[in-house]
């Protein structure tokens, strides 16, 4: 089982060891420097790198001549009722990722859009897609 921890001692700045790696999240007050990336670019970079590498998988047990995959997202807020496709709340707010991918290498267009499938099938993507709970210990 994947165990992150998290301190923070000081500012926003926060420590965090993952699986025996070491980086540093950071959030500025005021929009000034920071020391690493904030909370929403740790997860765009976790969905982004889990496509990524769940396409690459896939292409290489296929043989298809997958040079380079790019993937690029942001993420915005809007309210529930001002998305065609939202269930929520209509005074909700839901959070919006916005997807870019390219796939670099002499693919038919087939391949490319098997491979864009097979990107929203990676773990981090279902997980955000569906259904999760947060259960909290709260230590001494």
């Amino acid at each position: 089982m994947l165990k992150i921890t998290a301190r923070n001692e000081v500012g926003y700045q926060v420590e965090i060891e993952a699986d025996g790696h070491h980086l540093l999240a950071d959030e500025s007050p005021d929009g000034g420097p920071t020391s690493g990336p904030d909370p929403y670019a740790l997860l765009l970079a976790s969905l982004a790198a889990c496509k990524a590498m769940t396409v690459r998988m896939y292409a290489n047990r296929k043989g298809w001549p997958l040079e380079a995959i790019n993937v690029g997202l942001n993420i915005h807020k809007i309210y529930a009722r001002d998305c065609m496709d939202c269930e929520s709340d209509p005074e909700a707010k839901v959070d919006i990722i916005e997807e870019e991918l390219s796939f670099e290498g002499d693919l038919t267009d087939e391949q490319r859009e098997r491979l864009a499938w097979i990107a929203d099938r990676c773990p981090v993507h279902r997980s955000l897609t569906s259904e999760t709970k947060i259960r909290r210990v709260v230590a001494a």
